[in-house]
């Protein structure tokens, strides 16, 4: 690899545009790079690189991995620029340069994914295809639910039987999870929405997903068997979303279907096989396997399974594997029918038993040559991973501004919810005029109502920020928030939305209130004891502490916001009250309470902007 940035040809090459007068060889470094395999790229003995190890006072062996960092350095001053690649990326990366080892690429099934709203018949028209298209036409049905399906359709301008594969996730918030972990499993998108009812928010969350995951949509138009009936304002409908069918002179396929009837479902098949064709899906069938993992679990009598998707290359029986920081070696296969087999190419989802600990939805997936590189690389990545879970960050707007300065993003994705419609969009029209030159604001999804969970995980996969406007998170949320690092903030008044967007963007960012739900009470009692309004309440959420904050509801309107006056437990005066407890509540400068009133407590606190010198 000793190549000179005068040929620009590899992707390390590419990011070092900036040595192109200096006389500097390139490497490429897989993850976990031992000391051997790093001596060899920069054509060194071994004793070379322990010498520098040494001189940093680490004692290594020749087959010990090294730290990312520890190694692009040791690199560089052996006069060599190194690119780390995961370890998937270099086999890929030695598959490319070895064409007349791996062989050629082929034609391979598409992988479809199907989204949408609830009670549109998304069950219903998988079930239907199913029945009716189950590849090697068995009867009856899948026996062993695998989180996919294969069936076979009749291509008319060949006449030829072609495969097409269905991923059978519970919805669109398992497709985001995978996406979030870099799995690219989905080739294209079924769209369904019910002729009789429309587009409704999940449809317009499920467009949100297919367009951040940057995958082709085929519409499927449900229900056109039931009265009222009415594909035209579907279509209608979706052109507000950006969503332009070819019926209205767009390039998104629209078919008229129903489940029930079976009209329309060869249609929709042999779209999604002309949809594949156009993106010309290729896959190289003679090498070591790779690919996802779709799902996977813990099985009582079998131990970890896990549903893998192949996307490159043959798996066999026997085989040994790397996933996430798991491994493993292929003990036995099934396919969708829960026929055992003993191979699999390339689209083939199968369920796979031999791995040693469970893996995670989205895990790449790759044969390794041995059990000693598998543990090396296994290592490695659960020794990043305890480290990445002590300093995880995602973007947030404080540090957004260091974030743009390093050249890591271009742009600002946002996640808008709002009390109502009309909130939304004027929020949208404000914060779209913010882009400038440098960075481009990004609105990934926009609706009213709460903050839920998969508002937090498109924001997750998104890298993106949610921006609550008059409206809450829902606990779940907040919870799964918290723990993703997602950065949700909270405001009354628009113009201070656009004012802290448009200073994290230059970097003013420098000091800004978070607020944290801690608890929530209902007011079951009015007492009255010497002219104080005394509250007594039951905590339903979270804990009550007389430092927090306190904020009426009644409804859904806010009456009032403030500081608690008293806190107590029967007769005596407490700190604080836990979840399931009684308690008497009094607020400073408020004696409106009413019985069925929602208190809600909250705390306040200062984030400090890193990006600030």
């Amino acid at each position: 690899m000793d190549l000179k940035l005068r040929q620009p040809r590899s992707r390390a090459q590419m990011i070092a545009t900036e040595y192109v007068d200096e006389e500097v060889g390139i490497v490429m470094l897989s993850e976990g790079v031992s000391v051997k395999e790093l001596a060899e790229k920069c054509n060194r003995p071994a004793k070379d690189v322990v010498a520098k190890l040494l001189h940093r006072g680490i004692f290594a062996t020749i087959n010990q991995p090294l730290d990312t960092e520890l190694a692009k350095e040791i690199a560089r001053e052996f006069g060599y620029l190194a690119d780390i690649v995961t370890f998937e990326e270099d086999v890929q990366i030695s598959a490319e340069e070895n064409n007349d080892v791996q062989g050629e690429k082929l034609p391979r099934p598409p992988v479809i994914t199907i989204m949408g709203h609830v009670d549109h018949g998304k069950t219903s028209l998988l079930d239907a295809i199913r029945k009716t298209k189950v590849a090697a036409g068995e009867a009856g049905g899948i026996t062993q639910h695998i989180g996919a399906y294969h069936v076979d359709v009749k291509d008319k301008n060949t006449g030829l039987m072609r495969q097409v594969v269905f991923l059978d996730t519970p919805g669109h918030e398992a497709f985001t999870k995978m996406r979030a972990r870099g799995a690219k499993v989905t080739d294209i998108a079924i769209l369904v929405v019910a002729a009789d009812d429309g587009v409704m928010p999940q449809t317009i969350e499920s467009i949100n997903h297919a367009k951040a995951a940057d995958v082709p949509l085929v519409v499927a138009i449900n229900k056109i068997d039931k009265p009222g009936a009415n594909p035209d304002k579907v279509q209608q409908g979706l052109l507000q979303h950006n969503v332009q069918t070819e019926a209205y002179g767009g390039d998104v396929p629209a078919v008229a279907v129903s489940a029930k009837t079976k009209q329309g479902l060869d249609e929709l098949l042999e779209t999604l096989l002309l949809v594949a064709d156009m993106k010309e899906l290729t896959a190289v069938y003679d090498c070591p396997a790779a690919g996802s993992i779709v799902e996977a679990r813990l099985d009582k009598g079998r131990g970890a399974v896990a549903t893998v998707l192949v996307q490159q290359g043959t798996l066999h029986q026997g085989d040994i594997f790397v996933a996430g920081a798991t491994m493993g070696r292929v003990r036995a296969m099934f396919n969708d029918l829960g026929a055992r087999i003993t191979e699999a190419g390339p689209s083939n989802a199968v369920q796979i038993l031999g791995f040693e600990d469970v893996p995670s939805s989205g895990d790449n997936f790759q044969i390794v040559e041995n059990e000693n590189k598998a543990r090396t690389i296994v290592g490695f990545r659960q020794e990043k991973a305890k480290a990445a879970a002590l300093q995880k960050q995602r973007v947030t707007l404080e540090n957004i501004f260091s974030t743009l300065k390093d050249g890591l993003i271009k742009e600002l994705p946002l996640i808008i919810k709002a009390d109502a419609q009309g909130s939304v969009e004027s929020l949208v029209g404000q914060l779209e005029k913010l882009s400038t030159d440098k960075v481009r604001v990004r609105i990934i999804h926009a609706a009213a109502g709460t903050v839920n969970e998969n508002d937090v995980l498109l924001a997750e996969a998104s890298k993106a920020i949610v921006i609550a406007f008059n409206t809450k998170a829902e606990k779940k949320a907040e919870e799964l928030a918290h723990e993703e690092g997602v950065d949700i903030r909270f405001h009354d008044v628009i113009y201070k939305i656009t004012e802290e967007i448009e200073a994290a963007m230059v970097g003013l960012l420098d000091a800004t209130e978070k607020e944290t739900i801690q608890g929530q009470a209902e007011v079951r009692q009015i007492f009255k004891v010497n002219k104080t309004v005394i509250a007594g309440s039951f905590v339903t959420e979270g804990k009550v502490q007389k430092s927090y904050k306190a904020r009426v509801k009644r409804g859904e309107d806010v009456i009032f916001e403030g500081s608690l006056k008293s806190l107590k437990r029967f007769k005596d005066d407490v700190h604080e009250v836990k979840n399931g407890l009684d308690c008497g509540i009094a607020l400073e400068g408020f004696d409106g309470l009413k019985e069925g009133d929602i208190i809600e407590f909250f705390t306040n606190e200062k984030v400090i902007a890193t990006s600030l010198s």
